[in-house]
């Protein structure tokens, strides 16, 4: 949890590829074409094997389609395209063992695949959930069977949204019910001598998903033979940058933890649009194995080795980390007003930006700072609620304070920055919050403690600015700073470290806090002058969102380098994801597939145009019946694909409208929002 390792599993074939092991981590699709449709559907493929696609998914309903798998795979191979292909199997074990022919890999649902499906609560007696149990392996044994008759590797891969009955009873609708389903049919894998697979646990909620691959290897690694490798998966991530924004959280945030070999980035887009995304997210991970020398491919064998050393080193050294990886709960904070404005304890997240023009620029800086800030907006509306300016000089004191006085009323939204001690002591007394940037090496001055003892106006930010030393040192003199003024009483700090690893050096902070019981308030900071927007979006998402999914931060700042309305926005999509700040409404769209019988991209495109300003409110776009039903319980109202140019619409997980033609569905849902008393008139 402090510093990367990539976890060290069996190597599974794929095709021409394999996963896992020090193999790179892999970036996959999925066609949304029908896959009866022949040339769409390999033309579809080639458009991804051309985007550098390395794992190509195709959804299989039937044995008719399971059967045309055999024109499209050689129609690939014909044209040189040796890109191995995945099967996606839901309900149908035909179906299954028809696919597996013409396929490198197999995936499997265990919440559809062999279970008898009522989508009820009844509970289950021990003996029906064993009966089931064997049921379950009865029909898939002679798909494991086929597998290794034709050496494919099979994906056992869990959806939040399609549990099945039986696990729900049990377990709930949780990540235990989720780890609990792949391992039955992991058990079963292993009892049949049958090793060449590897695990999925998506969800739509990004906590959740994260969780749930948490608590699938504490526990597979503990239970099963060998550790298998992971494909990482935000499913019905949406579209646009919020799309990217959780996906680049969810799956980022297990990376950083060492998780993951492959990985599908879920767009209700092209699938194109999935290929450069993923790539943005594991570009750091594999130039990481590439600077450290990891070797290519190995056999089996000396992996399975090798990973039992590494496991048992690793295990014997772990630190605790400072919050629950299992489960959600808000690290408890001081609370501390900023001229009227709580930050911590149970108070929103709030957001900060940072103005990049100079105090010397006059009016443009004035302009920049309103159209942060937009004071006209409510408070809970999507704006920066303070913004930092920098001072460098005593000049720069100067026109602080002529800006403050144009701004009226408005100052309260302003903080500032600075690295000198004189001038950080002259600040206390101007804005709302003042942060004096320490940087490593730098001894401070006791009148600086003086300083802070004394009435002031601004509450005060310490921040390390990290760059070479190790991500324990910013702990260490934050934490002997937080020590000393403890002691001499001083109150309204808050502390932060400014970092390309902000993640693992805020996980090094909190920790160091924890130990000594100190409760104030963390500003999580990223600063990332990117000039690719791509990779902004994913560094700043995985380094600050993964803190926020795990509890921790009570202020947000980024400092991108976007343009004001990117970079706000940006923020509040990151809170959104990590569902800490709801300011917008939440559209849980999958990105479709050959199950989906309508324009889910149209369908998406215009429910958001009419119901975007619902603020707070989830909706579920789902292609097709597959997770809908399952989804649908994290959502408020589904917009779900019954057939052709039919749609079912549901509130929460009912269903209470069945089959009503595509034309008249969004109206329909509208209506049901109103009866419901969720509507409100857009501005």
């Amino acid at each position: 949890m402090y510093q990367y390792r990539r976890r060290l599993t069996r190597e599974v074939p794929f095709g021409a590829l394999a996963l896992g092991g020090y193999q790179p981590i892999r970036v996959e699709s999925m066609t949304n074409t029908h896959t009866m449709d022949t040339e769409a559907t390999v033309a579809q493929c080639r458009r991804l094997y051309e985007a550098g696609c390395e794992i190509i998914r195709l959804t299989v309903p039937t044995e008719k389609d399971a059967e045309n798998l055999r024109n499209i795979r050689d129609q690939l191979r014909r044209d040189g395209i040796d890109t191995p292909l995945v099967a996606d199997i839901h309900f149908s074990a035909k179906a299954a063992l028809k696919a597996v022919e013409f396929v490198e890999n197999i995936r499997v649902n265990p919440g559809n695949y062999a279970a008898r499906q009522k989508f009820s609560t009844e509970e289950y007696t021990e003996e029906e959930y064993l009966r089931e149990i064997e049921h379950v392996r009865a029909e898939f044994t002679p798909l494991v069977e086929k597998a290794r008759q034709f050496g494919a590797s099979m994906r056992i891969g869990t959806n939040h949204g399609s549990l099945s009955d039986r696990i729900v009873s049990r377990f709930g609708n949780s990540p235990e019910g989720m780890v609990e389903a792949a391992l039955e049919f992991a058990r079963i894998c292993e009892e049949l001598d049958y090793y060449d697979i590897l695990f999925s646990m998506k969800a739509s909620n990004v906590r959740v998903m994260i969780q749930a691959y948490r608590l699938l290897v504490e526990k597979a690694d503990s239970e099963l033979l060998h550790a298998y490798p992971l494909h990482l998966g935000v499913t019905e991530a949406g579209d646009g940058d919020e799309g990217r924004v959780k996906s680049a959280m969810g799956i980022g945030a297990l990376l950083e933890d060492g998780l993951g070999d492959t990985i599908r980035v879920s767009l209700t887009e092209d699938p194109v649009n999935e290929v450069p995304v993923g790539f943005a997210i594991v570009k750091k991970y594999n130039d990481f194995h590439l600077v450290k020398g990891d070797r290519g491919h190995i056999p089996i064998g000396q992996v399975v080795e090798n990973r039992n050393r590494h496991a048992s080193a690793a295990n014997a050294s772990a630190e605790p980390p400072p919050f629950s990886p299992f489960s959600y709960q808000r690290r408890h904070s001081a609370v501390v007003d900023l001229a009227g404005i709580a930050v911590g304890g149970d108070e929103m997240v709030r957001v900060e930006t940072e103005v990049h023009a100079p105090l010397s620029a006059g009016e443009e800086v004035y302009a920049e700072v309103l159209k942060r800030v937009a004071p006209e907006k409510a408070d809970d509306a999507i704006r920066s609620e303070f913004v930092s300016l920098r001072v460098e000089s005593a000049g720069d004191l100067d026109r602080l304070e002529e800006l403050l006085q144009r701004l009226g009323e408005h100052r309260r939204f302003v903080a500032a920055s600075t690295g000198d001690v004189e001038l950080f002591v002259k600040l206390l007394d101007k804005v709302t919050k003042a942060r004096l940037d320490i940087v490593e090496g730098e001894r401070l001055e006791r009148e600086f403690l003086s300083a802070l003892k004394r009435d002031r106006l601004a509450a005060v930010e310490i921040c390390f600015i990290h760059e070479k030393a190790g991500t324990s040192v910013p702990a260490g003199v934050l934490l002997h700073l937080a020590e000393q003024l403890h002691k001499e009483g001083c109150e309204r700090l808050f502390f932060s470290v400014q970092s390309r690893e902000a993640l693992f050096a805020t996980r090094r902070l909190l920790q160091a806090f924890n130990s000594r019981s100190l409760d104030y308030p963390l500003v999580v900071r990223f600063r990332e002058r990117s000039v690719e927007r791509l990779d902004a979006l994913v560094n700043s998402s995985v380094q600050t969102g993964t803190l926020f999914c795990d509890g921790i931060g009570d202020i947000l700042a980024l400092d991108t380098g976007l343009s004001v309305d990117d970079e706000v926005n940006l923020a509040f999509n990151i809170l959104q994801g990590a569902r800490i700040r709801m300011s917008k409404t939440e559209f849980i769209s999958c990105p479709g597939c050959g199950r989906t019988y309508f324009e889910l991209e149209q369908a998406t495109a215009s429910i958001k145009k009419r119901m975007a300003h619902l603020k707070g409110l989830k909706i579920g776009i789902m292609g097709c019946i597959v997770n809908g039903p399952g989804e649908m319980a994290d959502a408020d109202f589904g917009y779900v694909g019954a057939g052709k140019n039919r749609i079912n619409l549901y509130v929460g997980r009912e269903c209470v409208d069945e089959n009503i033609s595509e034309q008249v569905a969004v109206d329909r849902l509208i209506e049901l929002v109103k009866e419901r008393g969720k509507w409100v008139d857009p501005a």
